[in-house]
């Protein structure tokens, strides 16, 4: 497939050089008669090859007839991409891609020194991979001249909308030839896709390429139940019961990812971390350890969750759920790549398993429930990987044939494989403690469910009330959240004037008053306090009473069309949010 007439003979060598013997699905799309010479519109699954595809779509508009290109002046192509990394990335596919044809290739992409990317410009490049906001900056610099480009290729272009770039997507492309093809990659094809392209693409031709499996069949998900205070301890379990050659993972927050990268560099995992707060020097550094064996962990934002590439990927963890299918798609795309395995984890707190159920539902995926490793399992995982270790297989040099009986005779085989097994179990990490699974769900055939309320609860009162509009749909989860409990620990709650106060199950009362204690336990603005033994529950005459169990009022469904006070925990992040766009393309820039 690789010596086909339709392949620029060049790029028909590179790609036998580097293994491949048959084309993916996208791949062989771009040598379709109805895609030679045409603009395209192509939405392809993540891990389908679309850098190669593009790669080899281009080449004619690049190379005419020609074995190689000409000498490098003013770019021929351009590659736009969301983020430095698949930026990056496409630059080093593409470089190998078209060694063979003399290809020049610069990249312009944020974090980068603009004087060396100007100079590389202004000795003349083939083809040029950049962000857009910094090709922009360099379109407008009077440093990156199209006059000459042929074809230009937006890569992961539903990304770059949700990243905020359309204006400079919109001004790259006016700048641009009129008389040029223009190839837009995506995972989905959203309507402001199409607007896109109606705009900016000539009669383009709508190609979409379906796998041949089930969407990420060689993806095994697995979900995983934990109590919320036990999460990084499910990750550090996790990591250690599969022992994976690579692992990615994926945090919600910059903050999050600091933390589990400490803590896991503190137990002696090989850990790098990737977020937009880094430098590009050391998002750089970071990726090279995982391809250089330096590291075999990296915890990220979704910063990686696009694009990047990592060799050997065996493992994507989910620390924080998803916020929503696309995002799980994506992250958990970074494994099972080019026919190879992969595993899926996904860390779900207890009170969170609807949530997760909702989000795989949504992504049309399957997953198996387990119970986070325990120490006993991860034992016997490794047991069994001592056991059949490749080493012990491997024929005996002379040399080792000597020195192994010489060790025999002075310790006997006992002392030896003790030797070794200690060896080999001093190179882990110690599991952590973690408690029992969730409790199962209650089997109907079985009776009526049992009575789990309890009595004589402690109590505790939070600065939430009537005046802030406290409804049980917000404040139980607040609750729960705070002090790293399920609602089975929340017996009473009664909604006063100005604060709610709430029964917490007495042999978890004490964990629940240390977990309060603790530094942004709670939202800014809302404090916690454990109530006095003889202070009352609540005044009489001046309450609104439920409990966590069936007995809590529902909402009714008018509620949920109002838009929540602006009094509510979560205003303040409500707020935030209109600068949601403007700082994911901060990130990626």
């Amino acid at each position: 497939m690789t010596d086909s007439p339709d392949i620029a003979p060049a790029l028909g060598a590179a790609l036998s050089a580097r293994g491949y013997e048959t084309l993916t699905a996208v791949q062989s799309a771009m040598l379709q008669d109805r895609a030679r010479g045409r603009d395209l519109l192509v939405s392809a699954q993540t891990g389908s090859g679309k850098t190669v595809a593009f790669g080899i779509a281009i080449a004619p508009a690049l190379m005419g007839e020609a074995d190689r290109l000409p000498s490098a002046g003013r770019p021929l192509g351009l590659v736009i991409a969301p983020t430095r990394e698949l930026a990056i990335q496409v630059r080093r596919e593409l470089e190998w891609l078209y060694a063979e044809a003399g290809a020049k290739i610069a990249s312009c992409v944020g974090g980068m020194d603009m004087r060396t990317e100007r100079r590389a410009l202004d000795q003349g490049a083939h083809i040029v991979v950049g962000t857009p906001g910094r090709l922009r900056d360099h379109i407008t610099r009077g440093g990156l001249d199209m006059s000459d480009l042929r074809a230009v290729v937006l890569d992961e272009a539903d990304e770059m909308l949700d990243l905020g770039f359309r204006e400079d997507l919109e001004f790259i492309l006016s700048e641009a030839p009129a008389e040029r093809r223009t190839l837009m990659f995506s995972a989905t094809v959203p309507p402001q896709i199409e607007q896109l392209a109606r705009k900016f693409q000539k009669r383009a031709e709508r190609i979409e390429v379906v796998s041949e499996g089930a969407q990420h069949d060689d993806i095994e998900y697995r979900t995983i139940l934990v109590s919320p205070s036990e999460r990084d301890g499910a990750v550090i379990n996790s990591l250690l019961y599969f022992d994976a050659t690579n692992t990615l993972v994926f945090c919600a927050t910059r903050e999050a990812v600091k933390r589990l990268t400490s803590r896991l560099a503190n137990r002696g995992f090989r850990v790098v971390s990737l977020s937009g707060e880094l430098s590009q020097a050391e998002r750089t550094n970071a990726l090279q350890a995982m391809r250089d064996g330096r590291a075999r962990v990296c915890v990220a934002t979704d910063v990686a969750a696009r694009g990047l590439d990592l060799p050997n990927l065996d493992l994507v963890i989910h620390a924080d759920l998803p916020s929503n299918p696309e995002t799980l798609l994506h992250r958990s795309g970074r494994t099972g790549r080019a026919g190879r395995k992969g595993v899926c984890a996904i860390i779900v707190p207890h009170h969170r398993r609807g949530s997760a159920n909702r989000l795989l539902k949504l992504a049309n995926l399957k997953s198996q429930q387990m119970n986070a490793p325990s120490a006993a399992d991860i034992d016997q995982k490794v047991r069994e990987r001592i056991v059949a270790d490749p080493a012990l297989s491997e024929p005996l040099t002379e040399d080792e044939a000597s020195f192994a009986a010489e060790l025999l005779a002075s310790h006997g085989p006992e002392k030896l494989a003790a030797a070794y097994i200690r060896q080999q179990l001093s190179m882990q990490p110690a599991p952590e403690d973690l408690s029992d699974g969730p409790v199962a769900p209650h089997d109907p055939s079985k009776g009526e469910r049992p009575d789990t309320r309890f009595q004589n609860g402690d109590w505790f009162v939070i600065s939430l009330g009537r005046n802030k509009r406290a409804e049980p749909r917000w404040l139980l989860p607040l609750i729960c959240k705070a002090g790293g409990v399920t609602k089975s620990a929340i017996g009473s709650i009664r909604i006063l004037d100005t604060e709610t106060r709430f029964e917490v199950a007495p042999d978890q009362a004490e964990a629940y008053a240390k977990a309060i204690a603790k530094p942004g336990a709670v939202e800014k603005g809302v404090s916690i306090a454990r109530l006095a033994a003889d202070a009352p529950p609540a005044p009489a005459r001046s309450r609104r009473e439920f409990t966590s169990e069936t007995d809590r009022p529902r909402p009714k469904k008018k509620h949920f069309d109002k838009k929540p006070p602006a009094s509510a925990p979560g205003a303040a992040r409500a707020e935030k949010r209109k600068l949601k766009k403007a700082r994911k393309k901060l990130k990626a820039e």
